[in-house]
């Protein structure tokens, strides 16, 4: 056999290879992440209105302080939906992501229910793309993405701030401009 059809077939190979591996890692069930009850808290409660605008911008500063290593960028702007704006990387092309989601509480916390994904100008299932964005950025422990159920759970209850007090949401109305949390001052 000539040699140029050997060296051809073998790069066949490998590029069918590496496109069947990548198809492989995309399509593959991740990590199962599990919900875990929120942490009890106790204490004295203060009870906070505030806005969209003013609740995005505490939302940046802590993802911003607790996503100090990820080598992906997520941008967050709360509106009438919470989006999430990124950028993927796949073989030296860059794609933009924009998930559209709807806040719901429970227990206290923020389940992100997704609406819409928007990759380009690609048609991908809304789940490939939070697997995609769970593997490629290291999302503080409070933040659960739940490719399956195509929702992003925010753990309140486990996001420390200052002398050991707590938040939970209780509840989230965007379209009327309204989020209610009660911040929960431990006793001493």
């Amino acid at each position: 056999m000539n040699k140029w059809k050997v060296a051809f077939l073998l790069l066949a190979g490998t590029v069918l290879l590496t496109l069947a591996t990548v198809l492989y890692l995309l399509t593959a069930d991740g990590k199962q992440v599990t919900e875990q009850p929120p942490l009890p808290i106790e204490g004295n409660i203060l009870k906070v209105e505030t806005t969209a605008k003013e609740f995005e911008a505490i939302a940046k500063q802590y993802l911003t302080a607790a996503m100090k290593q990820s080598p992906v960028p997520v941008e967050i702007v709360i509106d009438e939906k919470i989006y999430l704006y990124s950028t993927l990387t796949i073989f030296n092309f860059d794609l933009p992501i924009q998930m559209d989601f709807t806040p719901v509480v429970k227990d206290g916390n923020i389940v992100l229910n997704q609406e819409a994904v928007h990759v380009g100008k690609a048609n991908i299932p809304p789940e490939f793309v939070l697997k995609m964005i769970d593997d490629a950025v290291d999302f503080p422990n409070w933040i659960m993405v739940k490719p399956n159920d195509e929702e992003i759970y925010v753990d309140l209850s486990r996001i420390n701030i200052a002398s050991g007090s707590r938040v939970r949401a209780k509840e989230i109305d965007l379209p009327n401009d309204k989020i209610e949390l009660e911040v929960v001052i431990p006793n001493e």
